[in-house]
């Protein structure tokens, strides 16, 4: 009885997850190899969605991006060569193959020409998204081209299912992305993008493949058994070829993620660690490539103990072959020209943390406390580290204001620094510029006169 009762299920729960009922290989063959073709409107459509993906990365507009993704007819023969190989058809795969490339190349050209004459050339966050690779992306490029496979192979298309996977895997922001990079002629931007479009591309087509063979859609059939073997050979030439470095590229991709992940917690047993509880990290950054990490302090130095306890604390993480790089802005022998870069990451600290932290006022007080500013070479040395924070200054005036009070006859001096930018300041400038004039100075009370 508990045996009849444990085929059932078993027999229920095989035919709640057979994706075989109601395909139709003979329909899905047809439309795919439709969707492939290359000419007349297909090309403006992807051209206008090429335009439309760049201005919304270019705005930084996640409406514009979406759109243009459910337009772009770049899904067709990334499916095709999928389908190809899964159903041995040498021409589909050449057909697929080839414009897929002339596809690529064209989206290229465009992106790259919109960048060119743009006059908006900042990196947007929509636009910085594609430029690293991670393993989520392949897990979103398999999964989506499962399910638009999945979805085309329905005697009925689920056509909301294919516009979803169009969206999810996102083919054409990567490929405008990179040709953000060529435009702006930032190639890590470029070759960045391109390899998470290549990433997407071969795991659409991957999982394709996989779905096609799995619901035993019938292979081409050859006459001459000589031609037969040569077009499987080929096939299979062509495939290890596309395979063997995607393998590698996503094995470094996995790697990549797991080595950001245990340096993000190993920089958060740091920053908590009451071992460290008079100095702060106000700068962390890791580099895979070079397995590098750094960290920048701002306190009192680090003792030797310290400086030991943060590399024997790599193990602990996995990091054991990290490149540890150690930064102080705390002792009196630090050049400030030097560490401009720490100080405008201390002041962009939000302001809670800062009131937080007598130490790093501390600290900052004790790296001026051999500049007067009241002396000639003091003004030159103060003047070159504001000039060095904010390069946009062309001069300064640093004296005195005498303030009268209508009402009541009074008045007073007011210390006063004067500002003469070549570009407009933003207000994020005006108000980090305020508070290390004040801090540097240590006078709260100064005017700041910006002029242009």
């Amino acid at each position: 009885m508990a045996k009849a009762d444990f085929s059932s299920i078993t027999n229920r729960f095989k035919n709640l997850v057979n994706i075989k009922q109601g395909s139709d290989a003979e329909a899905t063959i047809f439309n795919i190899s439709q969707n492939i073709e290359f000419k007349g409107v297909n090309v403006w459509i992807l051209v206008f969605a090429i335009f439309l993906a760049s201005i919304g990365l270019n705005v930084n507009s996640t409406a514009v991006i979406i759109g243009a993704m459910l337009v772009s007819p770049l899904m067709g023969p990334i499916m095709g060569m999928g389908l190809a190989i899964g159903i041995n058809d040498l021409k589909l795969l050449k057909k697929s193959l080839k414009n897929l490339l002339l596809m690529t190349f064209i989206s290229l050209l465009v992106s790259t020409l919109y960048f060119t004459l743009t006059p908006l050339t900042d990196a947007q966050s929509e636009l910085l998204a594609r430029t690293r690779p991670t393993v989520f992306d392949v897990l979103i490029a398999s999964f989506g081209g499962a399910a638009g496979i999945v979805a085309s192979s329905r005697k009925k298309e689920m056509t909301t299912v294919v516009s979803g996977v169009a969206i999810a895997t996102a083919l054409m922001p990567p490929l405008c992305t990179a040709g953000y990079g060529l435009g702006t002629g930032q190639l890590n931007y470029f070759w960045g993008a391109f390899y998470l479009f290549f990433i997407n591309s071969f795991f659409i087509a991957l999982a394709t493949f996989l779905i096609v063979k799995h619901l035993n859609f019938p292979e081409k059939i050859y006459v001459d058994d000589k031609r037969r073997k040569t077009v499987r050979r080929t096939i299979m030439f062509f495939s290890i070829i596309v395979i063997i470095p995607s393998v590698f590229m996503a094995i470094n991709v996995v790697r990549e993620a797991a080595f950001n992940t245990f340096a993000k917690k190993y920089i958060s047993h740091i920053e908590q660690s009451e071992y460290f509880s008079e100095v702060q990290v106000i700068k962390s950054s890791m580099n895979y490539n070079s397995k590098k990490i750094e960290l920048a302090f701002v306190g009192k130095p680090l003792s030797d103990e310290q400086k030991h306890y943060l590399h024997k604390s790599l193990n602990e993480y996995g990091l054991e072959e990290v490149n540890l790089s150690i930064k102080q802005a705390g002792a009196t022998t630090i050049d400030l020209n030097n560490q401009s870069q720490l100080i405008q990451d201390l002041l962009t600290k939000k302001d809670e943390d800062l009131a937080k932290s007598d130490s790093i006022i501390t600290a900052l007080q004790n790296q001026i406390a051999d500049l007067s500013i009241q002396s000639s070479n003091g003004m030159q040395k103060f003047a070159k580290e504001l000039q060095s924070l904010f390069p946009d200054i062309e001069k300064i005036a640093l004296g005195e204001t005498e303030q009268i009070n209508i009402s009541d006859n009074t008045t007073k001096k007011v210390p006063t620094l004067t500002i003469y930018w070549n570009n407009k300041p933003t207000e994020q400038t005006l108000t980090q510029i305020s508070s290390w004039v004040k801090t540097r100075l240590e006078e709260p009370n100064i005017q700041i006169i910006n002029e242009q």
